[in-house]
């Protein structure tokens, strides 16, 4: 791999990152574990707009003895 920097950046620490362009890798993995095609792109954020999805109320806090 050969990699161009800009003089401004010579001598400094970067951080490089190197991701796939395609998605279409993980749309394999999962048919691959037994999913169907297609099932997380059409059910990913499906419950957001469902107002009977809430988190519900988590109580208070035990009281405490203060530390002296």
């Amino acid at each position: 791999m050969h990699l161009q920097v800009p003089d401004e950046l010579k001598n400094q620490e970067v951080s490089i990152t190197i991701q796939p362009l395609s998605p279409c890798l993980d749309r394999q993995l999962g048919v691959e574990l037994g999913w169907a095609e297609g099932f997380f792109a059409e059910t990913a954020g499906a419950l957001a707009d469902d107002d009977s999805f809430f988190r519900q109320p988590q109580g208070d806090y035990d009281a405490r003895v203060p530390l002296e």
